[in-house]
């Protein structure tokens, strides 16, 4: 199967609406940041040189035509980026606490993006991608979860590797037992799995992350599994080795995209390396860089425009 692709995503693609200040009046004025998990990752790979690709649906309104133009920008293939005649592309407004951190709440009851139909997913273009990405946003309703799948089938048959980042977001679920079901189906497809410090919690029900990881080991066959813990940094898990790199310390506005830059990061590396046979050092080494790509897009508002560039990450690096 000829690889014209580096890594194709699917799933939602949004606006972000990031508080940014207060106008005039005393009013808070929130700035349209182009968002959405598997165009992150993509938009960090694009800054690295990779060729990437699009999946997913947008309403036909004015924040669809910028999501589009955005993405395009950014050099991701939007070919595959479908248009929804009625329904409006999905919001999402950030308030963020001073920590950084963040709360959501979306407008996507229904939204665009969940309504990508299996009928939409070609094969033919996911098979191209060297490693095929995909979060759980795409499997929180049938339409969509039938369109997610078929793409992961399309990809397994491909020969791709397959990434999964369950980006778990409990107001967009009917129920937090589907969240569960479905991140499990992602667990028993994926070859990289990118878990965050709660959602390892939230799956094995274990507070330490050593045997929350120990529990997807013995259940699933996932070859690499990163877990990545805010600014206390990351851990990779690979052929029985437990790699850990720390975080960056930065001036954290806002933590928006950074797990998505952080999983790019890694997809980057992996690209560049042999997946099969990875060392301890090298491990190490994609894990530093990520942590700080990750750190330094915690400084920006938004994600896709805010991907840095490799020069930015190797200077914080070299401190």
């Amino acid at each position: 199967m000829e690889k014209n692709y580096d890594v194709i995503a699917l799933g939602e693609l949004l606006v972000d609406f990031t508080m940014n200040g207060q106008s005039s009046q005393g009013n808070g004025m929130f700035e349209a940041c182009p968002g959405g998990a598997p165009c992150n990752v993509l938009a960090l790979l694009n800054k690295m040189g990779k060729k990437t690709g699009f999946v997913g649906k947008v309403g036909k309104d004015q924040f669809g035509t910028m999501l589009r133009e955005t993405i395009t920008e950014a050099g991701i293939d939007a070919s595959h980026l479908m248009t929804d005649d009625t329904i409006n592309t999905t919001l999402a407004f950030v308030h963020t606490f001073p920590d950084g951190d963040r709360e959501f709440s979306f407008y996507r009851n229904p939204g665009a993006d969940m309504m990508l139909t299996e009928e939409e997913v070609d094969p033919a273009f996911i098979s191209q991608a060297r490693i095929f990405h995909f979060g759980t946003l795409s499997m929180t309703h049938d339409g969509v979860r039938a369109a997610t799948k078929k793409a992961v089938q399309a990809a397994k048959d491909g020969g791709c590797l397959i990434s999964f980042d369950p980006n778990l977001r409990p107001p967009l679920w009917s129920s937090l037992e589907l969240a569960k079901e479905q991140m499990e189906y992602g667990f028993s497809v994926c070859d990289i799995l990118k878990i965050s410090d709660n959602e390892i919690q939230f799956v094995s029900g274990k507070e330490d992350y050593d045997e929350g990881i120990a529990y997807l080991q013995e259940n699933y066959d996932i070859p690499l599994i990163l877990l990545t813990m805010g600014k206390d940094g990351s851990r990779a898990y690979y052929k029985g080795m437990r790699v850990e790199r720390p975080g960056f310390t930065v001036q954290t506005i806002e933590t928006t995209g950074a797990g998505d830059t952080f999983g790019g990061s890694s997809l980057n590396y992996l690209l560049e390396h042999d997946f099969h046979n990875l060392t301890e050092e090298e491990l190490g080494e994609m894990l530093t860089f990520a942590n700080a790509a990750a750190a330094i897009v915690t400084t920006r508002k938004g994600a896709i425009k805010a991907m840095p560039e490799r020069e930015e990450v190797e200077r914080l690096i070299k401190g």
